[in-house]
């Protein structure tokens, strides 16, 4: 298989109290806490992770699923561990994104010519972002995880598309794995706007990590996962868009596990839908409000609500963080 071969997915299992530690070593990966990177937005104000601030992305979406792009601090509320929290930096955005490309190149992926539609919806992807401006990218697993391309300025989309080229199904698939390794290379970009966007089919036969796990190792380095589920038209009858956090399809928990990172689940059967969920996510990650605020003082893992104080939106930001000694 074309490319360089990062990360070996067969991981021993840890509780996940270690795994957000990061006592799980994943290629290129560093420890969480060896992280805390500054990270600045494009108004020239710098975050800082870790132990000085801790920065959460959020979404917002009204009733009708339209982003909502004119929010101010005042208008969010912000619960760590179910307590008020003050929001200590307010950032509302709109920035450069960098993503990683995560294509399933599995064995289960040559059912029904899925490799292809998976090419095709990272072309919808290639095809919204902005050359000069985004970066990107793009790796495939199997068993592994493989870099096909380093992370770079996004060149134009039949470039970009041609690193793929070289995907040929193979071998068992190590979804949760794979997400975990890529969420932890994300998270050393300096773009606060960042995500790991996962085209798949959404089976996976060969993790060691548990979905619970992966959410909880993205969530608390706030690197948001997408995904988009390719699916047999059998599979999604009667749906005329790509259908968001769907479950009646064969994508077991992935809608929790994107959910929980502040990510979103799409299920896709045609050309169309994949079109639109790509140019939604790409929408989302350039839309993004950032809040910073300090850590709690009891250490270990901290749930984290970010909400608005007007009924009718809806907000998604990652589950939680660790904090105090946990980080150290």
């Amino acid at each position: 298989m074309n490319g360089k071969r990062v990360a070996s997915v067969v991981l021993r299992m840890f509780p996940l109290a270690r795994v957000l530690l990061g006592m799980v070593m994943v290629g290129l990966a560093a420890p969480v806490a060896a992280q805390a990177p500054a990270v600045a937005s494009p108004s020239g104000a710098t975050f800082r992770s870790g132990v000085d601030m801790v920065t959460v992305s959020a979404v917002v979406r009204d009733r009708k699923g339209r982003i909502v792009k004119n929010l101010r601090r005042s208008d969010f509320e912000l619960l760590d561990s179910g307590a008020p929290k003050a929001i200590r930096d307010f950032r509302p955005d709109q920035a450069p994104i960098s993503v990683a490309v995560l294509v399933d190149g599995s064995g289960s992926m040559q059912v029904a010519d899925k490799i292809a539609e998976a090419r095709a919806a990272a072309q919808y992807l290639f095809a919204w972002l902005d050359p000069g401006r985004d970066e990107v990218g793009i790796f495939s697993f199997d068993t592994g995880l493989y870099e096909l391309r380093p992370f770079a300025t996004a060149d134009e989309p039949a470039g970009l598309q041609a690193t793929l080229a070289g995907v040929m199904p193979f071998g068992m698939t190590s979804l949760h794995d794979a997400v975990a390794a890529t969420a932890r290379v994300v998270a050393e970009r300096a773009n606060v706007h960042r995500a790991v966007i996962v085209v798949t089919d959404g089976v996976d036969n060969g993790s060691r990590l548990t979905p619970a796990e992966v959410s909880g190792i993205a969530s608390s380095i706030d690197v948001p996962v997408y995904i988009v589920a390719v699916v047999s038209p059998l599979d999604h009858a009667g749906a005329s868009s790509a259908v968001r956090s769907e479950r009646p399809v064969p994508v077991g928990d992935l809608a929790d596990l994107a959910r929980w990172t502040g990510g979103e689940l799409y299920v896709s059967s045609s050309a169309a839908h994949t079109s639109a969920a790509t140019r939604e996510i790409v929408e989302e990650l350039r839309h993004q409000y950032l809040i910073a605020f300090e850590p709690g003082t009891r250490p270990g893992w901290h749930p984290l609500e970010v909400r608005t104080r007007k009924d009718n939106l809806i907000v998604r930001a990652r589950s939680g963080y660790m904090a105090g000694q946990a980080q150290d």
